[in-house]
């Protein structure tokens, strides 16, 4: 038979087996290295996907090469601050667990900050230094943060990004030397409020500035905080119940008292301890002395005539809306009066006798620890003046000038401060 003709008859045999010999020696071999590629490369195949997937799953930190991404000092600084509060978390937590209304709060700031990654880090905008001002953990319940818009809120977490500047709902509007600075720093250790520390003065000097620019002095807040600024001089300036009013007809404002003939011997101590060549107090109170004429037109006698302003405030806002704080009353008892405003503003009564001593050097309350710190904090040395020696006559005279308008005064806001007992 001829080679052709086998050909034809042996499907199952190529010219490619023919030329490559017999059969038992080389089709075996060549079947063999063709399994074992495909094998090879399905493995490759499945081990590439585990690969791919580890990669997915570790977010692909270290599998995928990138470029290498240095980490800052400043991420690192909160990477460590952020370990060292999870281990004080622990140390704490069980303390915490027995204070009510506090142990919901803190324990949302524990969960928000064990939520927050490595990544989010480099979006804070706040550097190592103000983080350092901003996260103080104090031996006391409370957490400690500073006013200032930021990562960390007064007693809250922010996610990033979180929280805005708004226009105050509570105000501070007087009297100047009453005590607004004393009632400003008690109640910014309430972690619902946030206030602004310098005076805006925007309804009295600088309203043409536009409520945009006003807003931008305020703290950064989130969801049920109160965002609050104080400035003395709008009670006595005409023109701002009506500016308060067209920004927001529902703003709460709150009045501290005190004295008024007190109130003037203090305006006048600091007037003289920046301007010592000023004329006496007893010549700047009367118009003439010998007819016993009080001079009104000084800011330090106008001032006190608390029923007049008022009476301008009452056009725009009802009494319901504007509390009036006894400034004798913050020395006294600086817990009962924060109590009332606590009220006032719809908040729970946080601040109590707890967060003050009595410093006997000073002659009025200090905080036991202040906003931002864990140490003990007393207002500052223009705080407490030594008042000068007021001739007895002249201070009479002025209680007597005052007494019908303290009466006015007591009528209208139905309470007695006692400023005519003795």
């Amino acid at each position: 038979m001829r080679e052709d003709e086998l050909a034809d008859q042996s499907p199952i045999l190529s010219p490619a087996c023919l030329r490559g010999g017999n059969m038992s020696g080389e089709v075996t071999p060549r079947l063999s290295k063709s399994i074992f590629r495909t094998f090879a490369v399905m493995l490759l195949s499945i081990l590439a996907s585990l690969y791919f997937l580890h990669c997915l799953t570790e977010r692909c930190g270290t599998c995928i090469p990138t470029e290498r991404r240095e980490t800052s000092p400043v991420e690192g600084f909160y990477v460590s601050k952020l370990k060292d509060f999870e281990s004080l978390r622990r140390k704490r937590l069980q303390k915490w667990t027995s204070t009510g209304h506090l142990v919901m709060r803190h324990h949302s700031l524990i969960h928000r900050l064990e939520r927050v990654s490595e990544e989010d880090l480099p979006g804070i905008e706040a550097n190592k230094h103000i983080f350092q001002a901003h996260v103080k953990l104090s031996n006391s319940l409370d957490v400690d943060l500073e006013p200032v818009g930021s990562y960390f809120d007064t007693g809250k977490l922010s996610a990033l990004g979180e929280g805005s500047k708004k226009l105050p709902q509570a105000i501070i509007i007087g009297v100047k030397k009453g005590g607004t600075r004393a009632l400003l720093e008690f109640l910014r250790v309430h972690p619902d409020i946030r206030a602004v520390g310098a005076e805006p003065h925007f309804f009295d000097r600088n309203y043409d500035n536009g409520l945009d620019w006003y807003r931008d002095l305020m703290p950064k807040t989130v969801e049920d905080q109160i965002t609050m600024e104080k400035t003395p001089s709008y009670f006595v300036t005409r023109e701002a119940p009506a500016r308060i009013y067209a920004m927001s007809r529902d703003t709460k404002l709150i009045v501290v008292v005190r004295d008024p003939v007190t109130r003037a011997i203090s305006d006048y101590t600091q007037t003289l301890s920046k301007k010592p060549d000023i004329p006496t107090f007893e010549s700047l109170t009367f118009k003439n002395r010998t007819t016993g004429l009080i001079d009104t037109s000084w800011s330090a006698i106008q001032i006190g005539i608390y029923a007049k302003h008022l009476d301008n405030w009452l056009q725009f806002f009802p009494m319901s809306q504007i509390l009036f704080v006894s400034g004798e009353r913050l020395i006294s008892d600086p817990a009962g009066e924060l109590g009332r405003v606590q009220d006032f503003l719809g908040l729970k009564r946080i601040i109590t006798d707890k967060h003050f001593y009595f410093n006997q050097t000073k002659g009025f309350p200090c905080l036991k620890k202040a906003e931002g710190s864990s140490k003990p904090h007393c207002l500052g040395k223009t705080k407490g003046r030594t008042h000068p020696n007021i001739d007895p006559e002249v201070v009479q005279r002025l209680r007597d000038f005052y007494r019908p308008f303290n009466m006015k005064f007591y009528q209208m806001t139905g309470r007695k401060f006692g400023w005519d007992d003795g």
